[in-house]
Formats: C-alpha cells, sequence, structure tokens
C-alpha cells in the first residue's frame, strides 16, 4: 500500500512556525513543487488525482480523533490539506498541541494545523470528561508533545471558508468535534457546504457528545445548502470496537505510529472497561473517516434529512484499520 500524500492548499500568503517566526509560502503551490506543504520524505500514492480525496479534518482531538488521524496518515486514496481545531475532549489549547503531536508522530508536520473556537456559539463549553480522555485529550499517554510546526496565521472559520472558496468541490470536509467552526465559517460564507464536495459528521443524534457540545451550531448546518451531507451517529460508531488483540498487534508491528496507537487504544479500552466492564472499545472517529474514504462500507443509511448511517461493514473497517495503522512506511 503506497502511503499517502499531502494536499497543496492556499492558506494565505504567509504561515507561522512554532516559535511565532512568520515565513513566507508560494500561495497555491503544489505537493511535489516546492510547496511547504510537499512531502519529499514519503513518495506520492501511484493513483489517478480522481481517486484521491482531498480532507480538511476539523477537530476535537481526543484519542479517537488521534486514531482517526494516524488512520488518515496511512490511507493511499487521500491528502491531508489543513487540520483545524475546536473545542470538545479538551481546551482548544491543548486540541491544538494533540493534533500537532498527531501529525509529528503521523509524519505530516507539514500540513498546517489552525486554532478555532474555545466554546460553543453561546453559553459555557459542556465540561469535558478527563475519565474519558484524561487531563490532556489524549489519555494522558504523552509526556512530551511533538508541537506543531505549521499554524495557521487565521481561525480555523477563516481558514474553512478561504480553502472552500479557492477550490469548490475538490475538498472533502470531515467534522470529528463540535460544529462551531462550521458555523461560524457559514458566517463567512454562507454557501460553505457546496462548495465542499461532501461533509461527513461524526456525530448525528441531538445525544451525541459533538451535537450536545454545541447544539445551535448543529442547527445551523442543517439549514445551511450543501452537496453531499453524511452524519456518523454514535449509535453506529459504538458498535465497532477494538480490544486487546488489537493492542498487541500494534505493538508487535514495530513502529512509533502503531506503538503511540496501542497506547491510545490501550487507554481508551481501560476506561470502558471502568464504564461498561468490558475490555473493548470503539474508534468513532476512526470510522467517520474511514466512511468519508469508503463510502462502500455504508451497508445501509436513511436520506432525510441527510444521508444517516444506520449500518456499516465492520469487518471490511476493522481489517483495514489495523492493517493502515501497522504499516511501516520506512
Amino acid at each position: 500500500m503506497a502511503p499517502v500524500r499531502v494536499a497543496s492548499a492556499v492558506i494565505s500568503a504567509k504561515m507561522v512556525d512554532v516559535n511565532g517566526r512568520i515565513r513566507s509560502t508560494s500561495a497555491g503551490g503544489r505537493a511535489g513543487t516546492g510547496s511547504p506543504y510537499s512531502r519529499a520524505d514519503r513518495p506520492a500514492a501511484d493513483r489517478p488525482q480522481d481517486e484521491i480525496r482531498h480532507l480538511v479534518v476539523d477537530t476535537d482531538c481526543g484519542i479517537d480523533d488521534a486514531l482517526a488521524l494516524l488512520y488518515l496518515a496511512g490511507r493511499p486514496d487521500c491528502e491531508l490539506a489543513a487540520v483545524t481545531t475546536v473545542h470538545g475532549n479538551a481546551p482548544v489549547g491543548a486540541v491544538v498541541a494533540n493534533a500537532g503531536h498527531t501529525l509529528g508522530v503521523a509524519g505530516l508536520v507539514d500540513v498546517p494545523v489552525a486554532a478555532g473556537a474555545a466554546g460553543p456559539l453561546s453559553g459555557p463549553p459542556l465540561r469535558v470528561a478527563p475519565g474519558t480522555h484524561g487531563s490532556d485529550g489524549l489519555g494522558d499517554v504523552v509526556e512530551t508533545k511533538i508541537p506543531p510546526r505549521t499554524l495557521a496565521d487565521r481561525p480555523a472559520a477563516e481558514l474553512l471558508s478561504a480553502l472552500a472558496r479557492d477550490r469548490p468541490g475538490y475538498y472533502h470536509l470531515l467534522a470529528l468535534g463540535p460544529l462551531t467552526n462550521v458555523a461560524l465559517a457559514l458566517e463567512l460564507e454562507p454557501s460553505l457546504l457546496t462548495l465542499f464536495r461532501s461533509v461527513v459528521v461524526m456525530g448525528w443524534a441531538p445525544s451525541d457528545t459533538n451535537i450536545r457540545r454545541d447544539p445551535e451550531a448543529a442547527a445551523r448546518m442543517l439549514r445551511a445548502p450543501r452537496n453531499r451531507l453524511v452524519g456518523v451517529g454514535v449509535d453506529v460508531t459504538a458498535t465497532v470496537v477494538v480490544d486487546d488483540e488489537t493492542v498487541r498487534r500494534l505493538r508487535a508491528a514495530g513502529t512509533a505510529r502503531a506503538e503511540f496507537a496501542a497506547a491510545l487504544v490501550e487507554r481508551y479500552i481501560l476506561r470502558h472497561q471502568r464504564t461498561c466492564g468490558r475490555r473493548a472499545a470503539p474508534v468513532h472517529d476512526a470510522l467517520a473517516a474511514a466512511l468519508l474514504l469508503r463510502p462502500d462500507w455504508i451497508t445501509a443509511s436513511r436520506s432525510r434529512p441527510a444521508t444517516v448511517v444506520t449500518d456499516v461493514d465492520r469487518a471490511a473497517f476493522l481489517a483495514d484499520f489495523l492493517a493502515t495503522l501497522t504499516m511501516d512506511f520506512g
């Protein structure tokens, strides 16, 4: 399986590095042509461009979000253009750090990270649950985090709208956290969701955590004009679980990426054992990411008010998830 490439993107004429220094970039540069988003250390997937999905990921980077990013990093059929961050599993500052560390472990240090909304559109942030994702949002499994190397010089909502306007119909949006950034981007560009080729949302029912954390943002998204909108609710993602055998096989791979994934899965399993009495845990966000790339793994859905997933091919996803995370990029 060929490794992933990083997509080109017009982010801005300037980017800031982790030390706050502004450095010039060539707007609109393409991977492999001197763009700051090129990946000279990882060959491009040998696939036609129309088979590759170009992703923008909006995330409140907790354990399962990080697993989703690690999974996407190993897929040959996607390019990661940018990561935008939002409140949720941890305060947004910690989420930025978590996303930066995960991209660093995945070898995607040149993917730009944008800081986003620190709370919902109205009211205080819903209290994060350290019992689920630890005090730092990543299960407290990392002692020293790799900081994000490429920080966008604009907020997440501005970056989302800029990317969508720059290349209409090119990017897919994967929303893994509360939808606050999406709602704010809709204020800047009311046609936002029509400019993305598709939008996949992890969470759908009002009781799902990502929706509960900002119900007004979710309502604004549903009212907005759009192309393809897919909702993957917790009622589906909770049925797809990893276990101790998953941890064993990840550790046997012997790579830093697989070891990090193993530590995250093990922490998640421990939490679910304490709350549910079962040594297994769902990987909610990774499944949503997989269904964006492989919609054929959606085995049942209903069509209103959007495409709402009701069943999936669990075996196909789990086999691919483990195979991808244990792959050695060399």
